[in-house]
């Protein structure tokens, strides 16, 4: 195979004979996009070497001519052969039309199970047709019947089970509103809050590192000290409990369950019944890290967890009244297998040695007997596990129950993860629900970075989740709303298509592989309708314009940032910024997000620094200065235009640090968007970032303490009688 010839710079799409070609057909047919457009609007063609990796990964082989003829014919035959799609969207108040794969003569029936185990009272009607297509990423070669699915099914989760001459098939019916109601609270006006990485915010009882009781303690203070509604926290999805920690909190080993290295040990209801020598134990480990709450360098997490491990080893060990156990049995049942999984790969790593420098992760499996013998040898380590998860979900109801307690109309925002650590829980367990074969997620050059990123995860498997339902993405979302008022979706281009990158080809190297955004999007509907919450996209970088309007459709809001923010969305450093008017109404605006320095050292050009510093960048840093204060001086002259700093203000940036910033935050609550958002790092002036995209351990990322501008610490329990925070907090409010 050869790539074709370089498109001309005005090219928008492939040309004909490129469609032509079997190769792109084969791609085309599994949902494997073979072109795209760049965040800066050029057209790019995806090679064949690309393309074909992608393939392989989704297990259809196209290494040669008469491979890609072989898995042509495949695909025709499976589609031919199937009797109905295995997952299907519908919208509540609405009958939906399936195609289904036989003809009258078949006599073709149909049943429908709602998600509670009744029958649906009636039967499906068929109807003969001679057009009827499924979804595009299911067409039937052949569908000579269509079966419509009553207007009156309610929201949820069903089962439709179709026979025909002896065929028998069952798909899930995902059932969802039309779009996520708007909470009455923020339809009645806007609403704002802030955004922390919770691990940095730390308090005399934490050990080391933020906790699930800081995190308490921040949403209680925000509520009732700031008239906050919302507080956006890092990913808090389960990472392995074995030094030494991955630091990222968008890397989990599983995005099911929580992180339990932030529980607090002193908040466990079983704290108060230790012995005074028990207590004395738990209370010299907790001595032994206290130190460092009080520092501003970068946070020693693996010496954090381990002193807190053995004292919520002691914890568990001392036992739980007849109501408690009885608590935390109900957990584990409802948990299921799930909660196994992750048990068991805990036990595994602490007893077999990490996966990544071990075998057994690639010989073993849930089914394998050597699973089976460590469960049976581990079965009060295994508990411990799951008990670890018990006490976590509690304190994040805990914190949840705080916000609300303090006047918050949604409470915590959860951020969701784009994916899982290729050696975690999740993969290893179930490794049927990922694309295995030698691919990685990440994006193409951006903003961020201009090499593209690689963030070394596995994803989903689109085949595979249409299969069974979206039953893996039901349980996560359905998790993270148990005790959130709003989730926040990383990446949420992921829902429409993923960036994955073959093995060795190097992260611009990819291309884009497509999945059923309806289907996701029907999830999220459902799951936050239920709770009566809300859902944000974090739609940034190379976005097309369809995403954006879909996500809006659905009652999605999008993310509006003030330094991404220019007229006609221009993608140039110093062309003009939008006049507040202009932000979308159904977003969440900010000043600036987790992966730019904060917002007083943005000012001051800390990111031209740093990604000098670490071998980021792909142009001289003569050039990429010059955009930079080119951008910043178009950011002052949007504020003096718009009336939020004078001219003199305005051209002394670092001698007005905090006027500046209130400024931008000023432009913020003057826009027209949902919800607007105040980073906790720009209220106590911090300027150091807390991850700078495409390192690792390069720079410390998500390690950095909060601190003020002049590295003093910032505990918990003071943020919000800082007089910079108050203040900050006025201007939210439309108090300054």
């Amino acid at each position: 195979m050869t790539d074709p010839a370089p498109a001309a710079s005005t090219q928008r799409a492939e040309s004909p004979g490129r469609l032509a070609r079997p190769l792109i057909r084969l791609a085309h047919a599994y949902g494997v996009a073979t072109s795209f457009i760049d965040q800066l609007g050029t057209y790019v063609e995806n090679s064949d070497e690309a393309i074909a990796g992608v393939l392989a990964a989704l297990g259809v082989d196209a290494s040669t001519p008469e491979a890609i003829d072989a898995s042509i014919a495949r695909v025709r035959r499976e589609r031919k052969e199937r009797l109905i799609i295995p997952t299907i969207v519908a919208t509540v108040g609405e009958a939906t039309d399936v195609p289904v794969n036989c003809e009258a003569s078949d006599h073709p029936h149909a049943v429908i199970e709602l998600e509670e185990g009744v029958a649906y009272d009636g039967e499906p009607e068929f109807t003969p047709t001679s057009a009827a297509e499924a979804p595009h990423h299911h067409q039937l070669l052949r569908a000579g019947m269509m079966l419509t699915l009553p207007a009156d099914l309610p929201m949820g989760y069903h089962t439709l089970t179709v026979e025909a001459n002896g065929r028998r098939a069952r798909a899930t019916i995902i059932c969802a509103p039309a779009s996520i109601p708007m909470p009455a609270a923020v339809a009645e006006r806007n609403r704002w809050g802030w955004m922390t990485q919770m691990y940095s915010v730390r308090s005399a009882d934490s050990w080391g590192v933020g906790d699930y009781g800081d995190l308490k303690r921040l949403v209680a203070d925000a509520g009732t000290a700031s008239g906050a509604d919302f507080m956006l926290i890092n990913p808090i999805h389960a990472c392995a409990p074995v030094t030494p920690l991955e630091p990222s909190p968008y890397l989990p080993e599983s995005r099911r369950f929580l992180n339990v290295t932030y529980i607090r040990p002193q908040n466990i209801p079983e704290y108060a019944e230790l012995s005074e020598a028990e207590r004395a134990e738990v209370e010299r480990l907790h001595a032994s890290v206290a130190a460092a709450n009080n520092s501003a360098e970068p946070m020693d997490i693996n010496a954090a967890w381990d002193a807190k491990l053995p004292a919520l080893r002691m914890i568990w060990a001392h036992g739980r009244s007849v109501e408690r156990e009885a608590a935390f049995r109900a957990f584990v049942a409802e948990a299921g297998e799930d909660l196994t999984a992750w048990a068991s790969w805990c036990v595994a790593f602490e007893t077999w040695g990490a996966p990544w420098e071990s075998d057994w992760f690639r010989t073993t499996g849930r089914d394998s007997d050597s699973v089976r013998a460590l469960a049976a040898d581990h079965a009060d380590e295994l508990d411990f596990q799951r008990w670890l998860q018990w006490i976590a979900t509690e304190q994040v109801a805990d914190a949840q129950q705080a916000a609300r307690d303090s006047g918050m109309a949604l409470g915590l925002m959860m951020d969701m993860a784009v994916g899982v650590h290729a050696l975690g829980a999740d993969v290893w367990w179930s490794p049927e629900r990922f694309a295995l074969g030698g691919v990685t997620v990440g994006c193409p050059p951006d903003f961020y970075n201009q090499q593209g990123q690689d963030w070394g995860q596995p994803p989903f498997n689109p085949r595979h989740l249409e299969e069974t339902g979206y039953a893996v993405y039901r349980e996560m979302v359905h998790a993270m709303f148990a005790h959130a008022g709003a989730v926040r979706i990383d990446h949420v281009l992921g829902l429409f298509r993923l960036w994955w990158i073959p093995q060795g080809l190097g992260a611009k190297n990819g291309a884009y592989v497509k999945y059923n955004h309806e289907a996701m999007l029907g999830v999220l509907a459902i799951e936050a309708t239920r709770v009566g919450g809300m859902v944000i996209g974090e739609d940034l970088g190379t976005v097309p314009d369809y995403v954006r309007r879909v996500l809006a459709d659905h009652g999605v809001l999008g993310t509006d940032v003030e330094w991404f923010s220019r007229v006609n969305d221009s993608p140039n450093a110093g062309d003009p910024y939008k006049p507040a008017s202009e932000y979308r109404r159904q977003a969440l605006a900010s000043v600036t997000t987790h992966d730019l320095p904060p917002t007083a050292g943005y000012l001051r050009f800390e990111h031209v620094e740093l990604r000098e510093r670490l071998g980021l960048l792909s142009e001289p840093v003569e050039a990429f200065a010059a955009s930079a204060r080119a951008e910043r001086d178009a950011m002052m002259a949007r504020l003096v235009e718009s009336g939020y700093l004078t001219a003199a203000e305005a051209a002394d940036v670092e001698g007005n640090e905090q006027r500046v910033v209130e400024a931008m935050h000023a432009m913020l609550r003057d826009t027209p968007s949902y919800l607007k958002q105040a980073a906790l790092v720009d209220g106590v002036g911090e300027r150091r970032s807390q991850n700078q995209p495409g390192t690792s351990w390069e720079y410390s990322n998500w390690r950095v303490p909060l601190a003020d501008g002049a590295g003093h610490v910032v505990h918990s329990d003071e943020v919000f009688a800082l007089p910079r925070v108050r203040s900050l907090a006025a201007v939210m409010r439309g108090e300054r």
